[in-house]
């Protein structure tokens, strides 16, 4: 169920959106950043497709787990030893910092699974179709790829499956002929699917100088509003990570986490600032709830 009032809004600010949340959370190293950018993160996921989510944890949550066991192994800063594995010492701080960089990109996953299906395709080409249509179709095709094929593997597996061509019975060198026979019906698929793409965007006069466009995006008074507040909030976190109240270190030790009137004033402001999207979805049915109750 997608956050309709979110996503409403202008595409330039769910872009905005976006680019900024994502941007900060590979930025800041921050165990307080990581940590409210990991919760909005999974709140936004589950508000917009809590299906997908769910069954997506099967495999990040080994991944969060590999990827943060693997940094203690390859490096080996730090001045916290716990053990020695073949003379090299596994320190405390290269745990820690895994664990970091597993957060940070898990969260990064998640905001780029919401915004896959916030920022559809139609925005995006909205936005970058008259500067560069080549590339803004490209990158279209691209973010629709990885679903349309997975719906089409679908497809292909159950037919070949009513014909006898089960990949998941039988030997082995049986589900591997029908696995090669369902991935070449796919290739060919995908092949006829881009030369229909190709000569329907060609006859619709795609990416010519003169090509009128219709859209029914408006940049509204709210969506000024909306785009300056986010501003703001990223203005003075990056004005934070300049006078440095906002570094953390990791290695050769742990940096102190402060708390202070500014670290509240940039940790707050973070958080307001990955919080829009729910913010302004439990406002609108707040709102909703009291006109039904009124009525």
């Amino acid at each position: 169920n997608i956050l309709k009032a979110f996503a409403n809004y202008h595409p330039i600010v769910l872009f905005s959106y976006f680019i900024l949340v994502v941007g900060m959370t590979m930025f800041y190293m921050h165990p307080i950043y990581l940590m409210i950018s990991l919760i909005f993160s999974i709140l936004l996921s589950l508000q917009v497709n809590r299906t997908s989510f769910l069954s997506g944890l099967k495999w990040m949550v080994p991944f969060f787990l590999v990827a943060a066991i693997v940094n203690p192994l390859i490096s080996h800063d730090g001045e916290l030893i716990i053990l020695y594995v073949d003379n090299n010492p596994i320190t405390i701080e290269a745990i820690v910092y895994g664990f970091a960089m597993s957060i940070m990109i898990c969260s990064v996953i998640f905001w780029f699974g919401c915004y896959n299906t916030i920022m559809t395709s139609d925005k995006f080409l909205y936005l970058f179709g008259k500067i560069a249509p080549s590339f803004a179709l490209i990158i279209s095709l691209t973010l629709r790829l990885v679903p349309r094929f997975k719906h089409q593997i679908r497809v292909i597996a159950h037919a070949q499956k009513t014909i006898g061509m089960d990949v998941t019975t039988g030997s082995f060198l049986h589900r591997i002929k029908c696995g090669i026979r369902i991935i070449s019906i796919l290739i060919s698929w995908a092949l006829d699917n881009a030369i229909e793409t190709a000569d329907s965007m060609k006859a619709r006069g795609y990416g010519m100088p003169k090509r009128s466009t219709f859209s029914l995006f408006t940049f509204e008074k709210r969506d000024g509003l909306l785009l300056a507040i986010m501003l703001i909030l990223a203005s003075v976190n990056v004005l934070g990570s300049f006078l440095g109240y906002n570094d953390y270190y990791f290695y050769p030790t742990f940096s102190e986490i402060t708390f202070h009137p500014i670290s509240y004033l940039l940790y707050g402001s973070f958080t307001l600032l990955v919080a829009i999207p729910v913010t302004i979805e439990l406002w609108e049915a707040l709102k909703w709830r009291s006109l039904i109750s009124k009525n």
